[in-house]
């Protein structure tokens, strides 16, 4: 099921969008996906199509945390060594936007980049989940843009202000709760034309490992999401630019580029 959170013309609201291609519609869910279970909605009865709705980001994660150089060629193109064990770092939810919106570039930085990512979005979560039932704590997937302020990523050592800008977790366009994250196409464009291209099968620690790992670190609650690393191909962007990333199963995120 693909849950999303919409600007309807009732307000803001939670549906499942159904079709495929451009026919797609939104069913408008009566109960509260935060409050109630998300792979159990009750409907109101209301449908719209999506193109008469506004996607929102789909929830506001309560922790997101990221995965460093989980692609080796990633890794290389900037000279890093392929770890030995996850990097993580986090992003605060504050950075968090969704579909269409404007990611607004610091005056600050000199360098700012998109990074493709796919999105593991917490359901049950716990501590000290082991990786042959991590994806049985799995609610579901979507993509994210982990937005990098290269030159005070590269100043500052740690990655807090690189990662951390407000606008710089575009997130969405909406939840799949059934997705097989192992082995699917990942891409990105740049003005339509191709930045990234590679797959998930080529991450260094899969899905079920890093959440083993991050959970011996930290307790994965509901909705927490954990980014898992970008591939290669990177680049800066410059106001006016518009930047999408398609993960095969899970659709895009459009998002254009401004100045703050």
């Amino acid at each position: 099921m693909r849950i999303a959170r919409v600007a309807s013309p009732k307000g803001v609201a939670f549906g499942a969008v159904h079709g495929d291609g451009d026919d797609l519609t939104v069913a408008e869910i009566a109960n509260d996906p935060n409050t109630t279970p998300w792979t159990d909605p009750t409907f109101t009865g209301t449908t719209w199509p999506l193109n008469e709705v506004r996607l929102l980001t789909p929830f506001l994660p309560p922790k997101i945390v990221c995965i460093g150089r989980n692609y080796a060629e990633h890794a290389e193109e900037f000279g890093n060594a392929v770890p030995d064990a996850p990097i993580l770092f986090l992003k605060p939810n504050t950075a968090v936007i969704g579909p269409g919106a404007e990611i607004k570039l610091p005056a600050d930085s000199t360098r700012v980049d998109f990074e493709a990512e796919l999105a593991v979005v917490i359901g049950s979560g716990g501590r000290d989940i082991p990786a042959e039932r991590a994806l049985s704590s799995v609610l579901g997937y979507t993509i994210a843009n982990d937005v990098t302020a290269r030159d005070q990523q590269e100043a500052d050592g740690q990655w807090t202000r690189a990662k951390g800008h407000d606008t710089f977790c575009p997130l969405g366009p909406w939840i799949e709760t059934v997705f097989d994250p192992s082995d699917v196409a990942i891409r990105s464009t740049l003005d339509g034309q191709p930045r990234q291209d590679s797959r998930t099968s080529l991450m260094i620690n899969d899905v079920p490992a890093l959440i083993e790992y991050v959970s011996a670190v930290m307790t994965l609650r509901p909705l927490d999401i954990i980014l898992t690393g970008t591939p290669a191909g990177v680049g800066p962007m410059t106001p006016g630019q518009t930047v999408s990333i398609t993960i095969e199963g899970l659709g895009t995120l459009t998002n254009p580029v401004g100045r703050r």
